[in-house]
């Protein structure tokens, strides 16, 4: 994550004694919650911290992977009827394509006439 800090010194917003982030828990003052260091609020005035997050940084917090390649999916053979030429050996395949807790759309798919049509 690439942190941008303007008008100050990186630690700016933390306790000086033990580096705690400090609070405003009056309009005077910031105070650190532990050790109850305090900070004139005239000094902390017109600073900012800006945070930018990539997607990367998404992607490592929440222990997903980044996958570079070619995703190959398989149809999966079934016994079912074609609705077209009556052929009993379909290929299918499914897909969540409304919310989570409605079930999954099947796609069936014909070899012999090329017929395709799905099933909620």
């Amino acid at each position: 994550m690439a942190v941008s800090r303007r008008g100050d010194a990186a630690g700016f917003m933390f306790c000086q004694l033990c580096g705690t982030t400090l609070s405003f828990t009056l309009t005077d003052y910031a105070q650190c919650p532990r050790c109850k260091f305090k900070k004139n609020a005239a000094e902390l005035s017109g600073r900012e911290i800006c945070y930018k997050v990539t997607a990367e940084d998404m992607r490592r917090d929440l222990g997903i992977s980044s996958f570079e390649g070619k995703i190959e999916v398989k149809d999966m053979e079934i016994n079912k009827k074609c609705e077209k030429c009556s052929n009993t050996n379909l290929k299918f395949s499914t897909r969540q394509m409304r919310s989570a807790d409605e079930g999954q759309t099947t796609f069936y798919h014909c070899p012999k006439c090329l017929h395709t049509f799905s099933e909620n």
